[in-house]
């Protein structure tokens, strides 16, 4: 018997109509799958000159001119200097950044990270940021909008959070001065920078450890909800679910750094747990993470571990009033305790301290996950 002109009698003929057959199959695949990326490119076009006659017509109900969400991409070092007209507005510090506002259209804007190598920000601890702002969507995260490695430059377009930080709403006059944060407040702040560090710890893909919780590192979406930002100082790996093996230099902050991972240079989850439980004892005392000489762990120890609800009691800001449930104040001082054991071991993981705070709350007060 014959076929595209061989025998298929012969076993090497056979091996050629093989090989010809798949070519074709190859080919008209590959041709099938150039008509889709065109047809998709062109829906794409034609959406964004839809949206850009709405703009002009003033009816776009749409803020952004990317095609489909979560897009994230490259700029120029003029788009984002333009943006920022001229790096111009600052709305915050970092230890290795400066950040400003940018400007990006259409009433929208952003926030960029100018990361500085004169301030310690090297080229790999951008990249390293980059690599961990893609792999991780989550609503209590700051997002990643696009990123420019140009001429020097390191900058990072982030998601814009208007209401500063948790650090400037408890710690500066102008931040007390605009409000008190209730207990009400205080217990869903908790909460939901304990969702967002769960989600970094048991559902990305590597487990990511932050490094680096802190007050100046959460931003106030309101008085209710929160996003955790600056993955600079991020550990990833397949490794961290367990910790390090071998000791790595101590990153962090004065006050919440973990006591085992200053000691022994090991860091794991559970570093990031004793950073939330310094937090904790923040939101419940309004006081700042470094008490004269002593940290506010070692400040609060006496007395935050005496079972006497009236002693906890006298921990609660006084700018509060004393208007606090008392069972959960206890129940965050507790969770606070276990977080900051010496023994890292002995702290629970972010998952039991989700359920453990969430559970504590009226159900009327119980807020539901943010959309992503």
């Amino acid at each position: 018997m014959w076929f595209l002109g061989f025998s298929t009698n012969n076993r090497r003929s056979l091996l050629i109509i093989g090989a010809i057959l798949l070519v074709i199959l190859l080919t008209v695949m590959l041709k099938k799958w150039v008509v889709y990326l065109e047809s998709q490119a062109t829906k794409c076009s034609k959406r964004e000159g839809e949206d850009d006659q709405k703009r002009r017509r003033g009816t776009s109900k749409s803020s952004s001119s990317l095609c489909g969400p979560g897009v994230i991409r490259t700029y120029a070092l003029e788009e984002l200097r333009t943006a920022t007209r001229g790096f111009k507005i600052r709305i915050g510090v970092g230890a290795t950044s400066f950040v400003y506002l940018a400007e990006l259209g259409d009433g929208r804007f952003g926030a960029v990270k100018r990361v500085m190598e004169e301030r310690g920000g090297s080229k790999k601890m951008f990249l390293d940021e980059v690599s961990v702002l893609l792999r991780i969507s989550h609503p209590n995260l700051v997002g990643l909008l696009g990123f420019c490695l140009e001429k020097g430059e390191q900058l990072l377009l982030l998601e814009y959070i208007p209401n500063k930080s948790l650090f400037d709403k408890m710690h500066t006059y102008h931040g007390q001065m605009s409000g008190l944060l209730s207990w009400s407040n205080r217990l869903s702040i908790a909460l939901d920078i304990a969702r967002a560090l769960d989600y970094l710890h048991s559902q990305a893909d590597p487990p990511i450890i932050h490094r680096d919780v802190k007050s100046s590192n959460i931003l106030l979406i309101d008085n209710e909800h929160a996003k955790l930002v600056d993955f600079g100082l991020c550990k990833l790996g397949h490794d961290t679910s367990h910790g390090s093996r071998t000791p790595t230099t101590v990153k962090g902050s004065l006050g919440y750094v973990d006591t085992w991972y200053l000691n022994t240079g090991l860091v794991s989850p559970k570093s990031d747990v004793y950073s939330f439980g310094v937090l904790l004892l923040e939101l419940i005392t309004g006081l700042k993470s470094i008490q004269g000489s002593e940290t506010l762990a070692g400040w609060t120890e006496e007395c935050r571990k005496n079972d006497d609800i009236q002693v906890l009691h006298t921990l609660l800001d006084p700018k509060l009033k004393g208007k606090a449930n008392l069972e959960q104040l206890r129940v965050l001082i507790n969770v606070a305790n276990s977080a900051l054991l010496d023994n890292s071991e002995g702290r629970p993981d972010m998952s039991f301290i989700v359920y453990t705070i969430s559970s504590c709350l009226e159900p009327d007060q119980l807020q539901p996950d943010l959309p992503v």
